[in-house]
């Protein structure tokens, strides 16, 4: 007689997927942008030309204006020889901090690396690793872009999410003026305006002198004092120069208002 019993349900849960960027319940673009943008080393992950073995190292991070990932390498590099025999590798930014390691948010961008003699991105990575001048134009050192394919964002615990390429990189369309000048514009900063970006970099949480501009984009200013860090966006986007200005004078206000309406409360 056929046993008409629905047999008991099975759990066959597989591992959690993060969820698309546009769907995550934080601000999941945001905070990968913020990485690519703040971390300044990170594992590089090439593919052994021998055998594939994945092999991982050390490198050196800045960006380019859209936030491409840029690398300077030596040819001697293991990882150096990986990528001339494929291209395909994969960045690893994080912050980490004090406590648990994983409670801090990181990211992870594939994609793949290629190289390249662009001046601006010359002028990018040096501008964010000035110690790189003593040795970038040794014949063995060369330049490097790594083109996103994806990435895969860690925010923390049970705070994960991909992002796609253009949701990673910014939307340059219509900001060849910013990227024109911002040589120009970081070097007037950093030479009459120390004091505002000191008050940029404490309205960001970075409190402290010594800060200078390393580079400018449509969305917001990179920063550095010494090691440290400072990512600070602007209330909106910006897409030419005089539109920049103004959004540089309207934040140093704010952030000075904000500085004498706390110690006035002090």
């Amino acid at each position: 007689m056929p046993n008409d019993e629905t047999p008991p349900a099975t759990d066959r849960r597989g591992p959690a997927q993060p969820l698309p960027a546009a769907e995550a319940p934080f601000d999941a673009i945001g905070l990968a942008r913020q990485l690519l943008r703040s971390v300044r080393s990170g594992a590089l992950a090439t593919l052994d030309a021998e055998d594939g073995t994945p092999f991982a190292s050390l490198v050196t991070i800045a960006t380019d204006s859209d936030g491409t990932p840029l690398m300077l390498l030596s040819r001697l590099s293991a990882h150096t020889r990986n990528l001339d025999k494929d291209p395909r590798a994969s960045l690893l930014f994080s912050v980490g901090g004090k406590g648990d390691p994983l409670a801090h948010p990181r990211l992870t961008v594939t994609g793949r690396a290629a190289r390249s003699d662009t001046p601006r991105i010359r002028e990018r990575f040096l501008a964010r690793h000035p110690k790189a001048k003593l040795y970038a134009d040794f014949p063995d050192f060369g330049f490097f872009t790594l083109a996103p394919l994806a990435g895969h964002l860690n925010g923390g615990f049970a705070k994960a999410a991909t992002l796609t390429p253009a949701e990673l990189l910014l939307d340059m369309t219509g900001a060849e003026a910013v990227v024109a000048g911002e040589r120009g514009a970081v070097e007037h900063m950093n030479a009459d305006h120390a004091d505002a970006l000191a008050l940029y970099a404490a309205a960001v949480g970075e409190p402290g002198t010594g800060w200078r501009l390393t580079g400018l984009d449509p969305e917001g200013l990179d920063l550095m004092a010494g090691e440290r860090t400072a990512r600070v966006p602007y209330p909106e986007p910006v897409r030419d120069m005089g539109a920049l200005r103004k959004v540089l004078v309207a934040m140093a206000a704010s952030a000075r208002s904000a500085g004498e309406t706390g110690a006035a409360s002090a």
